[in-house]
């Protein structure tokens, strides 16, 4: 295996020259450092992690956290987005990605136990249960986080920002015409509660008495479950004008479900989805949703935490909200 000595002698110059160009030092000159990485590059030279790790203490390596209960794991759009956008915003900045587990070969291991053990040197949470305790002592613990889409008190996050989301759906159904708005929630988390809340509150603002039997209780991700809902909300004796959906992929089940019944969106009955994934723009008709920016999302959860990796004290934690845009599409009927 090539060494950072055996580069050294080959190119005529100092072990600690060499080991600045390779690791990309600025306070060598350019020229030099382009010569001395062509020489390694041609001489096979693979930096040693280890031998990285033991002089900066530091792995370059992020763990990331991702438990998804619905078991579209990486093939759903949205999570998709921001882990790609993580990747490459990580890439980009020099570091590698690994995720962080319950399981490693037969052993059962704590998610701060396995990022201990794979020398991460800051840890991504999204799409988990934040209340389970071995989140909150990952959290908690010495090793760098960040949230997504939730705040823990006193810890950096990025979150979308779903208040004012579900605030542009409901002034926009308005300005349509609609009064009669149903809306089907996601699990309990606190996106959802961010969510609900708004979505009293816009309804409040624009003179609208929320009829209760027009909210229900649905899961994210879950066209079969929206569904059934879609087909009780048709039931009723004052069916609603709209509803309004939790996430794209549940909208999809309504859909199923009222063209089930005969029906035609938006000229019977207008519907409404969340995340804007890409199918949302390809599907006929375009569907009315709320785009939330994933790319962005990925990026400056994976910015800020390496901030905290590089910048230990001065980093300050913070709330980083990411805004959206609501994609009108056409299957809300003007009324």
């Amino acid at each position: 295996m090539v060494k950072i000595k055996d580069v050294a002698e080959r190119c005529g110059l100092s072990i600690a020259s060499v080991s600045k160009a390779l690791h990309g030092n600025s306070d060598l000159n350019p020229k030099t450092a382009e010569y001395i990485r062509s020489v390694a590059k041609e001489m096979g030279y693979v930096p040693n992690s280890s031998a990285r790790l033991l002089k900066t203490n530091r792995s370059y390596n992020i763990g990331v956290l991702f438990v998804d209960e619905t078991s579209s794991g990486l093939e759903h759009e949205y999570f998709a987005s921001i882990l790609n956008a993580i990747k490459v915003q990580a890439e980009d900045l020099g570091y590698d990605i690994t995720f962080i587990s319950h399981h490693f070969k037969e052993n059962f291991l704590s998610f701060y136990e396995h990022a201990k053990y794979r020398n991460v040197d800051g840890v991504i949470i999204a799409s988990v249960d934040f209340k389970d305790p071995e989140v909150v002592k990952l959290v908690e613990s010495e090793i760098p986080t960040v949230t997504i889409d939730y705040d823990f008190n006193g810890k950096s996050s990025v979150v979308s920002d779903n208040i004012q989301g579900e605030k542009d759906i409901v002034d926009y159904l308005v300005r349509m015409g609609h009064r009669k708005i149903a809306f089907i929630k996601g699990d309990d988390t606190s996106v959802t509660q961010k969510r609900v809340a708004s979505f009293y509150r816009a309804c409040k603002e624009n003179n609208i008495s929320v009829d209760e039997q027009y909210v229900k209780e649905g899961r994210y991700h879950i066209p079969k479950i929206s569904g059934s809902i879609t087909r009780e909300l048709l039931e009723l004796k004052e069916r609603p004008t709209v509803i309004i959906y939790p996430d794209d992929y549940s909208l999809l089940g309504g859909i199923t479900e009222i063209e089930r019944q005969g029906l035609r969106i938006p000229d019977d009955i207008s519907v409404v989805g969340y995340d804007g994934i890409k199918l949302s723009r390809l599907l006929r008709p375009v569907i009315t949703t709320y785009v939330q920016n994933s790319i962005e999302i990925g990026k400056q959860s994976t910015l800020k935490l390496v901030d905290m990796i590089e910048n230990p004290k001065t980093a300050i934690a913070e709330v980083i909200t990411v805004k959206g845009t609501l994609q009108e599409g056409q299957t809300v009927k003007k009324l």
